[in-house]
């Protein structure tokens, strides 16, 4: 049986499907061929990635921290088993030493020592020295205890000098106008009268002896002292007593606290102890009448 022939324009259709395939699977295949190319063209990529080697960052800023901080450990553990005042007496040990030999050395050779010593200062400063040294010794001489009554002066020396230093030409301003306005209030009162003496000079003369105090006055009982004048004075009394108990405390001495003070020095406490611990027994309900305010 003969077979059957297409028409020429299908023929002609079924050939131009199969060049465009072929072209395409061309296309696709080189296409597949320069990727790998250009793939085998890349850099390979390290092993290691970023995180891997962050973490190795960190790892070794961890170890040397754990070293600095193990450092400054040990360190500031030396530091505080150093006692200062140790290090400071060593080091003044070690200036004398230092100063014997070389005195020893000069004298040996035959030169004056202080001389020599003084061609390191000048004039000026040796003079200042000078001065220095004496007014430490006279110092040291001041705080040799004398009797009461030149520690009395010491001790008001030191509180003048004081109130030198914290305002006392605004509390001498305010005490010349006090006196100012007192010397008024005695003139209009008839008390006080101004008389003018031969050379010149004014004379307060004080008529009823209300203006001048003498042991008979009762006009100081009615001042009334400024409420900065009186927490001036109890801060004083507070920083004396904070003094007092210190240099207790620097002589091995305990503070009395709340305890009753029976004593005016330390042989009369030691004496009064002595006593409590013989009779305390036998005198206690005696105490405890009086505390309780009924002993007959």
């Amino acid at each position: 049986m003969p077979k059957r022939k297409g028409s020429p324009a299908l023929e002609e259709d079924t050939e131009s499907s199969k060049r465009r395939f072929a072209e395409t699977e061309e296309e696709t295949d080189a296409t597949a061929q320069l990727q790998a190319e250009l793939q085998e063209a890349a850099p390979t990529p390290p092993p290691s990635n970023d995180r891997a080697s962050k973490f190795a960052a960190l790892r070794a800023r961890n170890q040397a921290s754990r070293k600095a901080n193990l450092t400054d450990t040990k360190s500031e553990a030396k530091r505080a088993a150093t006692d200062p005042t140790q290090l400071t007496a060593l080091s003044r040990k070690k200036d004398i030493a230092a100063h014997k030999l070389l005195k020893a050395e000069i004298e040996e050779s035959g030169e004056d020592f202080e001389r020599k010593r003084a061609w390191d200062w000048t004039v000026e400063e040796s003079e200042r020295w000078d001065e220095k040294m004496k007014m430490k010794e006279g110092k040291r001489q001041g705080n040799v205890f004398q009797d009461y009554g030149a520690e009395a002066g010491k001790v008001y020396e030191r509180q003048v000098g004081m109130l030198e230093r914290n305002g006392f030409e605004e509390r001498k301003e305010a005490y010349e106008k006090e006196k100012a306005a007192a010397v008024e209030r005695a003139i209009k009162s008839g008390g006080l009268e101004i008389v003018e003496g031969d050379d010149g000079e004014l004379i307060a003369v004080d008529k009823d002896g209300s203006y001048y105090s003498t042991a008979d006055s009762t006009g100081h009982v009615g001042n009334k002292p400024e409420r900065a004048a009186v927490d001036r004075l109890v801060a004083d009394i507070k920083k004396a007593e904070e003094v007092r108990l210190k240099k207790r405390r620097d002589r091995g001495m305990q503070d009395e606290g709340e305890r009753d003070v029976t004593y005016i020095n330390e042989k009369n406490k030691q004496f009064n102890l002595k006593l409590a611990r013989f009779y305390d027994k036998y005198t206690a309900d005696i105490r405890e009448s009086f505390e309780r305010g009924t002993a007959i």
